[in-house]
């Protein structure tokens, strides 16, 4: 099924997005800093999930794809990456890059390949993502979203 989900602007410092990314054992040590924009996703008015995206130039680190717990296998992760992707693209984007510990079979799904950190660009790996919050053995992969 696919969805065009109503997106809203989220702040870092939400505690609906806090509490859904420590729910789901992701990091929100860096929220408030700036340089990232967050997306509060939902279908007929109830919340399903959140997004968040950092742009460096002609490319982008999707971070923070969460879907709320009781809302899982309903094929809203898949279409709040979608509409992410559009957001990195209409940002300029022309690669989104991504670090996971445990989804990359989902994403690879949707597209994105394995790529090693040595080709990774610079801008990509001095994130905090990158440099300290994801550890070393979290999977980095990309996909071309424009070019």
């Amino acid at each position: 099924m696919s969805y065009d989900l109503d997106e809203q602007s989220a702040s870092g410092h939400d505690q609906d997005l806090q509490t859904a990314l420590l729910a789901a054992g992701l990091p929100i040590d860096d929220l408030t800093q700036s340089g990232r924009t967050f997306f509060r996703f939902a279908d007929h008015g109830e919340v399903v999930g959140f997004g968040g995206l950092e742009t460096y130039g002609d490319c982008a680190l999707l971070r923070s794809v969460v879907v709320l717990t009781d809302q899982r296998r309903h094929g809203y992760g898949e279409a709040i990456t979608r509409q992410m992707l559009d957001q990195a693209s209409r940002g300029g984007a022309r690669t989104v890059y991504l670090l996971t510990e445990s989804s990359a079979a989902f994403f690879e799904h949707l597209g994105f390949a394995s790529v090693d950190r040595a080709d990774a660009p610079a801008a990509i790996l001095q994130t905090r993502q990158a440099s300290s919050l994801c550890p070393a053995s979290a999977a980095l992969l990309a996909k071309t979203i424009q070019g």
